[in-house]
């Protein structure tokens, strides 16, 4: 690879790492060929971007973006597949389903939302956290629920209220 060649990379995982809130580093080493297209494949349809890519470029990219992966470079050992993906948890989940069938891949380190999260044990920590749009539905959900009540105490009171004025007329007549 050219020095050009090179430079190119730095660049477009700079550009990569600014987009992305969400950036997850797992080691796929040891998967065959077959493994690492059903990998590829699931990581599609979970609409994670995934790319193997040269420890010290990325480390560099890095080094040039304006976020603070703390001791992220650090884990920029052996093989290194890096997952992009809008939802937090996305990459986690993937990597834990496809772990059902494979010992791999290996979670070496994740930065969500300007959180670090380091080693493989984060992992379900990882897959707990809730989307966007799951907290977004949660919110929505606690915000109604008062609303409900209140509609519901006044449908059933207005029964209450309706039947004690007509036991009352009744009684003066």
């Amino acid at each position: 690879m050219t020095r050009e060649e090179k430079s190119q990379v730095i660049e477009d995982l700079t550009a990569e790492l600014a987009e992305n809130a969400n950036i997850y580093l797992a080691d796929i080493s040891g998967l065959n060929a077959g493994a690492t297209s059903d990998l590829r494949r699931a990581a599609f349809k979970a609409n994670v971007k995934m790319a193997v890519v040269k420890n010290t470029l990325l480390a560099k990219a890095m080094e040039a973006s304006d976020k603070e992966f703390g001791e992220l470079p650090s884990v920029l050992k052996g093989n290194t597949s890096v997952m992009y993906a809008e939802a937090g948890n996305a990459p986690a989940k993937l990597i834990k389903n496809f772990r059902k069938k494979s010992e791999k891949p290996l979670l070496k380190g994740a930065f969500i939302e300007e959180a670090i999260y380091i080693g493989d044990n984060q992992l379900d920590t990882l897959v707990d956290i809730k989307s966007r749009e799951e907290l977004l539905g949660e919110i929505v959900g606690l915000l109604q629920s008062p609303a409900k009540n209140v509609v519901s105490a006044l449908k059933s009171g207005g029964n209450t209220i309706a039947g004690l004025i007509k036991t009352l007329s009744e009684k003066e007549g």
